[in-house]
Parts: structure tokens; sequence; C-alpha cells
């Protein structure tokens, strides 16, 4: 009768908000309304040259949910699955103002200037800045990752012409978490 009596009260806490039943945080999260997670990227997401004939497009993206002490964000685009052995970077993008929650489609297009002022977009593995689309070799579908991080900064200071890579350590370095979403992409 005791331990029933216990698991009552145990369930009584639960259900009624108590220590048990204290909320949870909501997670960090990263939608799309141009492609959902686990999803094949459109042709407009897809890079023109190299073979690939697409509009080079990059998705709309929105977050909410981000870790407290959010000062800034920075967005990183990675193919692992490019034959490279390191994999390739597409999209590189940081000093993300802390209040901001998305990012209009076409928006790693620097011609179009729609990043939200102070962000800065890094050198990807195609030599440039901003953003370049999925272009794999022919075979299986290549996974594009996209890693939002919440950063502990308002700004890092890295020089113009940062490696992805170097980009990659210092957002690491500064993180309070990130939430990231999957397209995918074959020829």
């Amino acid at each position: 009768m005791r331990s029933r009596r216990w698991a009552l009260t145990l369930t009584g806490l639960f259900l009624s908000g108590g220590v048990l039943g204290a909320a949870t945080p909501t997670a960090f999260t990263l939608t799309s309304s141009t492609f959902s997670d686990g999803g094949t990227l459109a042709a407009a997401q897809v890079f023109n040259g190299f073979g690939c004939q697409g509009g080079n497009l990059s998705p709309q993206l929105s977050w909410s949910h981000a870790p407290a002490g959010t000062q800034s964000f920075a967005l990183l685009v990675h193919d692992p699955d490019a034959p490279t052995g390191s994999g390739w970077w597409h999209w590189v993008v940081y000093n993300i103002p802390g209040s901001v929650s998305s990012l209009a489609a076409g928006a790693g297009d620097a011609q179009k200037n729609l990043l939200p002022p102070g962000s800065v977009q890094g050198r990807t593995d195609f030599g440039t800045t901003g953003y370049g689309g999925p272009c794999p070799p022919p075979g299986k579908p290549h996974h594009y990752h996209f890693r939002l991080y919440a950063l502990k900064v308002a700004k890092l200071d890295l020089p113009a012409d940062a490696t992805a890579a170097f980009v990659a350590f210092n957002v690491h370095a500064q993180s309070l978490g990130s939430a990231e979403l999957t397209g995918l992409y074959g020829r």
C-alpha cells in the first residue's frame, strides 16, 4: 500500500507541474519552407556549373528557441560525402545578429543584399563567398548538412580570406548549441 501511495504522489507531482513535471527547455530548431529535413533539394538550389544546371539559389531558413545567451548565429553548409577526404563547404555565413530568426531564399547571393546587416559570408570550397549549391559526381545522393550555431559572442573577428575550416573552428569554440537540417541531392 505504501509503494502505491508513493507512486501516486510522484504521478501527481508530474501531472501538476511540480518538481518532476518542471518544463523542459524547447529544442533549438531549424526549418525551411524550401525543403524538408531528409528531403531532396530542388533544381533551384543546385549549383550552376561543373556539369550541373541549377538556379544556385540558397534555400529559405527559419529558426526558433535559440539557447539563452545567444548573441549571434553562424550557418555552415557542408557535404561530408564529397570525394575529397574532408567533404565540401557549400555556404559559410557568420555574424548573423542574435535578433534575427530567418534568412530569405536567395540570401546567399551577395548581389541581392538579402543577408541581415553585419552578416559575413565566408569563402567556400568553390573558392568564392556566397552560396554554392549541390553538384555531386554522378552516383549516390549526397547529404547537405545545414547547421545553424547559436554563438555566445556578438561577432567573430576573422580575416576576410579565412577558410571554411578556420571559420568552423571558431564557430565551434563559441557555440552554445546547434540546429540542423539535411537535404539530399544526387544525379
